[in-house]
């Protein structure tokens, strides 16, 4: 039941909009053809959206993903103002995805509905069509290949889920063809021919893709949460991270089940090729892999990404966005949730600077989107920064030196000169275990233990604002032919973090509005407040290698037992800043349960040589930063007093 308050917005929204369309219909009787209306620098809810006229096509697609003979056929629900049956061409904002009668969209997870029987979608999910039907576009939800009303079968990130929407671009620009049900021949002459692709997740994974393809009509793309390499999100630097054949379960998942049995082939050749036995970068991961065409790209983008996203890691974003052209126009927003819609984690936000961003990259509208600056970064709970570039300039990649530990205390991080030659090395050692979490390796930093070890900065003197990729470099032997090496970097001392559970938000039973409404489709959506928690120790980032792909994700190199090796592997890309008061801590050990479904069994020990291992810190304002903040000054590191803190629960895609 929506509440007065929503009932008000509605109502006020419906004035307005009546008022505008009244402004817009006496143009009409002048003679002059419709057109948008533009005020403040934005398109204003001058058409209707109750008569907005609703379509659903098929457009051929040159592949045939279920290998039956026929090319598949993808399917776009359309909808689109009245006017543009009349004169007004309107550009498209596209959200292709795999789950419109699957899982839903959104986070009240919305599936669309024809609630009328007449073969037309009337119940679209999220709030775009509500929202920009009125202001003069087209609103278009395309359903991947094997999923929806599309036919074929789906082939998770592989080329036809990836040409999917390439082809209905190709059908808006006249260079394809689609047919209603009836088997009519239809055109798409009521459009520009731009096009906008946003969706979060597998929905904006598939703008990555299709921007990839440098199809031409594709002004922009607003990807949300979004994957760029597929081994990425189901491996790290050779470590298995999701269930054995993720690839053909989640093709099963997104598939219709009255289709399921069909497409049953087509997921047993992705089993069968995904190859799990090895972890490693093989020729299905290459076809999966859109930052090896980013320089396809000629659309505009507009990403947005969770710093603390367990799903779909930052690396994601951070690897698309260093992949891009130089050219290319970019913008982005970092926040400290985890899997999460900017409608839900900064809506009014979000809606105002969407909304400007379409209307100057699909209308042409002249507006303040590109003078702002280009990136947002969320650095504690809706404390937001501004910054003309990402990673943030004046950072610079600092060496920080690992000191020994003693049994009484952690080892020590400091920032120096290099270890003179004849210095006697300091061999540490630990004992692989499979079973270790997050949380037990993260606490109790001064105890030294026999599966992990730890080393703390001198507490800070000021903060220390980490931008980019921390890269630990590590000097081992290990007496087996493989092991995993994993690396958590940690704020210590008492803070309020968003919380890791429910990736950092709560929905709420009221309700706002952002649109028109018809019978059948409202434009309200339930609120959500930010889950906050007050920690002494906090995982910064993490990151985990498997040995044997020390130097190549694609080759498999067992290693020589007893012989001391380089181990360099990246962290997660981060952007936080370590407060004054607190330590940074660096704890490297080997496998754990968090992080990789297939974790070495071995019980390896690893010696770990701490005087030739380093860790390369992305630093904002280089090593006088780190200077400031004490670290060259090494003084023992005395007793720190922590606390458990909740575990990270990593998702799935299929959260939506």
């Amino acid at each position: 039941m929506r509440r007065r308050g929503t009932l008000r917005l509605l109502a006020a929204a419906s004035v307005l909009a009546a008022a505008l369309a009244a402004t817009g219909a006496a143009a009409a009787k002048q003679g002059s053809s419709p057109s948008i209306v533009v005020s403040d620098g934005v398109t204003q809810p001058v058409f209707g959206y109750a008569d907005a006229i609703r379509q659903r096509v098929w457009v051929d697609a040159p592949f045939d993903s279920d290998a039956d003979g026929v090319n598949d056929k993808i399917a776009m629900d359309i909808m689109r103002p009245k006017a543009s049956d009349n004169g007004l061409t309107v550009p498209v904002i596209m959200d292709a995805s795999p789950y419109y009668t699957t899982l839903g969209r959104g986070n009240e997870s919305e599936l669309i509905a024809d609630t009328d029987g007449d073969g037309l979608n009337d119940r679209w999910p999220l709030f775009y069509d509500n929202y920009f039907v009125p202001r003069g576009y087209a609103v278009v939800l395309l359903h991947m290949v094997g999923t929806g009303f599309s036919d074929g079968c789906p082939v998770t990130g592989g080329t036809p889920d990836n040409l999917s929407a390439k082809a209905g671009i190709d059908w808006l620009n006249g260079r394809a063809v689609a047919h209603d049900k009836d088997g009519n021949v239809v055109t798409a002459d009521w459009t520009n021919g731009k096009v906008g692709m946003i969706g979060k997740s597998y929905d904006g994974t598939l703008a990555n893709a299709t921007a990839a393809t440098g199809v031409e009509g594709l002004e922009t793309i607003v990807p949300i949460s979004a994957i760029s390499s597929w081994y990425d999100y189901t491996r790290s630097n050779g470590v298995v991270t999701r269930s054995n054949s993720y690839p053909s379960s989640l093709s099963n998942t997104v598939t219709n089940p009255s289709r399921r049995d069909h497409c049953a082939a087509v997921r047993a050749e992705l089993a069968a090729t995904d190859g799990d036995e090895s972890g490693d970068f093989t020729p299905f991961w290459v076809e999966r892999d859109y930052n090896k065409d980013a320089a396809n790209v000629t659309a505009s983008v507009f990403a947005t990404h969770g710093l603390q996203d367990d799903n779909v890691m930052p690396d994601q974003f951070s690897k698309w966005w260093a992949a891009l052209p130089a050219n290319t126009v970019k913008k982005v927003w970092l926040t400290r949730t985890g899997h999460i819609d900017p409608f839900d984690f900064r809506r009014a936000e979000w809606v105002r600077t969407i909304h400007r961003w379409f209307d100057h990259e699909l209308q042409g509208v002249h507006n303040d989107v590109l003078t702002e600056p280009a990136v947002d970064i969320e650095y504690g709970p809706d404390e937001w920064r501004t910054a003309t570039r990402w990673p943030i300039d004046a950072r610079a990649d600092v060496p920080v030196r690992l000191g020994e530990d003693t049994p009484t205390t952690a080892g020590t991080l400091s920032y120096g000169a290099p270890s003179t030659p004849n210095v006697p090395d300091v061999l540490q050692s630990w004992t692989d275990t499979p079973s270790m979490s997050e949380n037990t390796a993260i606490s109790n930093p001064t105890t030294v233990t026999a599966n992990r070890r730890v080393f703390l900065s001198p507490v800070l003197t000021a903060p220390v604002h980490v931008s980019g990729t921390p890269v630990v470099r590590l000097q081992a032997s290990v007496n087996a032919t493989d092991t995993n090496f994993a690396g958590l970097l940690v704020d210590y001392g008492a803070a309020t973090q968003v919380s890791r559970t429910g990736d950092g938000l709560r929905t709420l039973a009221t309700e706002d509005c952002w649109g028109e409404a018809s019978a059948a489709d409202d434009a309200c959506y339930l609120e959500v407040e930010k889950r906050l928690t007050t920690v002494t120790q906090w995982r910064v980032t993490k990151g985990i290698l498997d040995a044997a792909n020390r130097n190549s994700y694609a080759v498999f190199e067992p290693l020589v037992p007893g012989l001391e090796t380089a181990f360099d592997f990246p962290l997660l890309p981060q952007d936080y800043v370590f407060p004054a008061g607190h330590r940074i801590g660096l704890v490297v050990f080997g496998s754990y349960s968090g992080y990789g479904s297939v974790a070495e069994q071995n019980r390896a020990v690893i010696t770990l040589n701490v005087t030739d291992s380093l860790l390369d810190l992305p630093v904002v304002g280089g090593k006088q930063a780190l200077a400031r903040a004490g670290f060259d000054k090494v003084t023992p590191a005395d007793s720190i007093h922590t606390e458990d803190q909740e575990e990270a629960v990593v998702g799935d895609l299929t959260d939506g």
